[in-house]
This record gives C-alpha cells, structure tokens and sequence, in this order.
C-alpha cells in the first residue's frame, strides 16, 4: 500500500519556511528597518543655541536609538549660539548610532553661526529653498572681533567636521574666517550640503539611500523614504529654561530680583517684595548657571546693589542711586564671557538702570517716612496712647494685665487706684509709664470692688 507523501511534504516545507525566517530575522538590517516601515523621530530648533537645547537634542538622540529609529531629523533654524553649548550637540552627533539628519527650514531659515557648525557635523545635511548657511566667525559682546586663537579654534573644528563628512573644506573654513555665508544652491554646488527639500517629506525622501557613518565607524545605509513621523519638541518646562537661558532675561530678573528685596528693605511688611525679590534672585541664578558668566560682571553687579541699598539707608540727593544705576550698566557689559559671543543688549540695559534708579530713590524717601512714624503693630509704639486697667495697685506703681501679658506700672503723676483706666504715656524697658490723671478718666472702684478686684 502506498501512503499519500503530501501532508509530510507540507510539514518538511513548513519547518525549512521557519528556519529561513528566523535566519533572516538575526542577519543585518538596514538603519530603521522595521515591519510598520522606517520611522524618524524629529525635533524642531528655532532659537539660538544653549546648554538647554544641547540636552535636548542629546536626549532625542538617544531616544531615537532606544525607539529603534531610522534617524533622527533636527528641523534648524538658528542665529547661533553658545559655543560650548554647540560643542556639547556636535559630540552628541558624532556618537550617535543613529544617522542624525539637519533640515535647515522652514522656507527662509538660516544656519548660522553655530547652527553651521552643527549642520556639518550632521550624517546628512538638507536645506528648504530660500535658506541659507554660514556666518560662524566669533564675535564678541557688542559684534568685534575676539582673538586669533579663539578664530582658529574654530576653524580647525569646522575643517575637520567638514572632511569628516566629505563636505566643502574650503567653505566651511571661509564661514569661520572670513565669515562667508551661502544660499542653499549654492551650498548644494559647493558640497557643503547634501541636497534641497522643499519639505519634510521631500528631505526624507532625498537623504534616502545615502551612505551615513555612525557611532563604532559603522557604515549605514539610511532608509528614510515614507518614514512616519515621530516628534520630540521642547516641552514646556524646557520652553521654560530655554526662555530663561537669555542673557537679557537673566539681567531683567536679577534687576528686578535686587529691586525687591531693596524694597523690603525699605518698608517691612508681609513680604511680597521680598518673596517676590528671591524668587526672581533664584530663577536669575539658573540663568547664570547656563550662560558664561564673568566674575567681573558679578562684582560690579554686588558694588551696584550695595549703592542702592546706600540710596535706601541713607537718601539725600540721590548721588548713590545715581552711582548704582552707572555702575549697573557696566555689570550689563561685562557680565557675560566675550568669547562666546553672549551679551546684555544695551537697550535692555540702559533703560532697566533708569527705571532701577527712579524706584530706588521712591524706596529710600518711602524708607524715611516709615521710619517717622509711629509704628502700630510692633514695638512700644503699640501701647503709647491707649488706655489700660490697673489691676493691682502699690502707689504710684502697680500692675496690668493687657496684650496677653503681665505688665508692670509706673505713675507720671498721683497714685494708682485698682479699677481705674489710665493711659499709657511712654515704655521703659518692661514697664508701662501711665498717666492717672489724663482727662476722660473713669472714677476710682469703691474700696471694696478694689478687694475683689485685687483677689
């Protein structure tokens, strides 16, 4: 009898199906492969370049590797930044296992300064119509030029990203000396760029192919082509940061930061200007911890502040107010390291020290008539003017009780008498002066409410 082979031949196929799909499965992939298809994870930069942002791209990055990414897309559109800064994201790139793609856009963008540098350490570099790229030379506070060192630094950076990547080495060396700057056809002539997009899509599908090499000197092939779109903007606590990361923000909150705790100063109360003061010091000082501070700027800011206080302590024709406001312009020029191209503008700048100096000299005249007149709330000024009943009697001395307290008496005039009302005339140390014959006093108790009144 012949038995029917067909359903093991089913089986043998189906076991050698199995092996073949799980020995495909463990070969190497394409960078994004994925059976949904290639993914990108996309983060839209449209401010200047600060630590905030560094760790920003630095966690998408990594991000994009754990997600299993076929790149990660940076949509740029920069004046520049803080060089550390742009160092710390050109390292990020460099290491990442993830082809890193800068898409200079929307229509019109820039890449400048900074953003340069970080598009040519990029694996693939696009710009939309109408961007442009260039512009890095360094520059000080107010636009001069810094040192030759400093120059040559960074033309010796943007030379070796630009060979690294087999980009233009001529052009990324003229953006840094001679400050050359370039429109997008003509960065795609030149070689600086890789291609032109007229939109995301478009960008995906022209970086689609190239060659990439990643972390480990791993060379990959990026498959980006219809990828879907993941993004990973700034959220709002880093919107919050990335605010706070202005040189001009951290010169307003520091101003204003001084000018209320001037104010508590002045006129002691409930503490809102005080509250207020701090929390602006505080949110100041994370300011500072991101952008490079000079310690000259620090003192001359102390020196300004120490004069305004002066201004409070002691006014007069408001010469101190006058020398803080001067010197607190000079803390906004110096306050900030030149190499790195940060600065207060002065149109921030000089108007704040006006502003500082008006209030400041309103503080102190404030501080003097608070000073004049009578508290009344704390201190002896509490009781001068009220009246008190003696409870019990010795003469001219006795005792009272008011104000939650035992308090001891002594006459300015005739005897005391237990029960009566007299009023309070001055305080020395813990004794109430008190004036028994003042007008509008109540007659002496009986001798025998006095008794009772006395047990």
């Amino acid at each position: 009898m012949i038995t029917n082979p067909a359903p093991l031949t089913r089986r043998v196929l189906g076991l050698v199906l199995l092996v073949a799909l799980a020995v495909l499965s463990n070969g190497p992939a394409l960078a994004g492969d994925s059976p949904d298809g290639p993914r990108v994870l996309v983060t839209e930069i449209s401010t200047p370049i600060t630590p905030v942002v560094a760790e920003h791209l630095g966690d998408g990055m990594e991000r994009a590797d754990d997600g299993g990414y076929a790149a990660y897309v940076i949509e740029l559109d920069t004046p520049g930044g803080l060089v550390d800064a742009m160092r710390d994201i050109i390292n990020d790139i460099l290491a990442s296992p993830v082809p890193v793609i800068v898409y200079v856009s929307p229509k019109g963008a820039r890449a400048g300064s900074a953003g340069a540098l970080i598009t040519f350490a990029s694996h693939v570099a696009v710009m939309a119509p109408g961007a442009t790229i260039g512009a890095a030379t360094p520059v000080g506070l107010e636009g001069e030029k810094v040192s030759d060192k400093i120059v040559n630094d960074a033309a010796a950076q943007a030379q070796a990203l630009a060979e690294l990547r087999n980009r233009s080495v001529e052009f990324a060396v003229d953006t840094v000396r001679e400050g050359r700057s370039a429109a997008v056809d003509e960065a795609v002539e030149l070689g600086a760029v890789d291609a032109k997009a007229s939109s995301l899509p478009q960008a995906l599908d022209e970086a689609d192919g190239m060659k990439a090499t990643v972390a480990g000197d791993r060379t990959v092939t990026v498959r980006t082509a219809d990828a879907s779109v993941d993004r990973y903007d700034l959220g709002l606590l880093r919107q919050i940061l990335q605010v706070l990361a202005d040189p001009n923000v951290a010169f307003l909150l520091l101003t204003l930061g001084t000018l209320g705790l001037i104010y508590e100063l002045a006129t002691p109360g409930v503490g809102v200007a005080g509250a207020t003061g701090i929390t602006a010091l505080l949110l100041a000082l994370f300011s500072l911890s991101v952008l490079p501070v000079n310690a000259v700027g620090l003192l001359l800011l102390a020196v300004a502040a120490g004069l305004f206080v002066a201004e409070v302590l002691a006014p007069g024709v408001a010469g101190f107010g006058f020398g803080g406001a001067v010197v607190l312009v000079l803390a906004a020029v110096f306050l900030f390291d030149d190499a790195e191209g940060v600065s207060v503008d002065l149109a921030t700048a000089l108007p704040l020290a006006g502003v500082m100096f008006v209030l400041v000299v309103i503080a102190g005249r404030v501080a003097v008539t608070s000073r004049r007149e009578p508290s009344m709330t704390t201190g002896t000024d509490v009781f001068t003017g009220r009246t008190v009943p003696v409870r019990e009697a010795s003469g001219t001395t006795g005792r009272t009780f008011t104000q939650g307290a035992w308090w001891a008496l002594r006459s300015v005039g005739g005897p005391l008498a237990v029960g009566r009302d007299v009023r309070v005339v001055g305080v020395d140390g813990l004794t109430l002066l008190v004036d028994p014959d003042a007008p509008g006093q109540p007659e002496p108790a009986p001798e025998s409410e006095r008794g009772k009144a006395a047990s």
